[in-house]
């Protein structure tokens, strides 16, 4: 039976690297991304592409149609997306909240609002957000991160509840410092590994969680960060 994932900003980085990761594991792709260079991982992987923002619900809704229409079912959403607004806790501008929440909370909410249906209909199906250790460990310098992944754990929790019934599960990773960006040796210095993670390892755990190798894993916010969060 063909399997089929739908990963959201994917163009590069730790996005790209899951779709890799899924493509490898013989899932077909349907990817989003608000850049044109999502035609061209799209390309490699032989699937679809949708080039729109992931807070955009329309997007979101145009992605998920063009895969049924393809392949007709899903298997695995990854909830990927970029990084939200940085500053000093006290001031941050309202606008730079309400974009924290609309990137990390308000897509992951739209989107499993989007697949969630197709998941309970077919009685199977894996959700996986990508988060932050700043989900469990605050960050003074990542504000807006911090409080909405934590959120985000909330939700998982909730959702992962709410589709329990259904046979579906809903999961999300914790990356600590992943190679995909330039790690400074201080940060490095704090990492009981010693090293930053791989994107390749993140890709492998998202792959897992969303794979029937865990098919009684559900709720979850899984630390992937060297021990750096004790």
């Amino acid at each position: 039976m063909t399997k089929v994932a739908l990963v959201t900003a994917a163009s590069k980085g730790i996005g790209a690297a899951i779709a890799r990761e899924l493509r490898h594991r013989g899932y077909e792709l349907a990817v989003l991304a608000r850049g044109d260079d999502v035609h061209a991982i799209a390309a490699e992987l032989d699937g679809l592409a949708h080039q729109g923002d992931v807070t955009d619900e329309a997007a979101l809704r145009a992605l998920v149609d063009q895969a049924l229409d393809r392949w007709g079912r899903l298997d695995a959403v990854i909830a990927n997306t970029g990084h939200p607004p940085k500053g000093n806790l006290l001031e941050l501008a309202d606008a730079h909240w309400q974009a924290g929440y609309e990137l990390i909370l308000g897509s992951a909410i739209r989107l499993a609002r989007v697949t969630s249906p197709i998941l309970v209909k077919q009685g199977s199906g894996a959700y996986v957000a990508v988060s932050s250790y700043a989900a469990v460990r605050p960050d003074h310098q990542r504000p807006t991160s911090s409080v909405f992944r934590a959120g985000l754990s909330a939700w998982i929790q909730l959702l992962a509840e709410e589709l329990a019934p259904y046979g579906v599960r809903a999961n999300a990773v914790l990356p600590g410092f992943i190679d995909s960006q330039p790690v400074h040796s201080l940060t490095v210095a704090t990492i009981p590994m010693g090293r930053p993670g791989r994107v390749g390892e993140l890709a492998q755990t998202v792959a897992y969680l969303a794979s029937d190798e865990a098919s009684f894993v559900t709720g979850q916010s899984l630390l992937v960060d060297g021990g750096m969060v004790r």
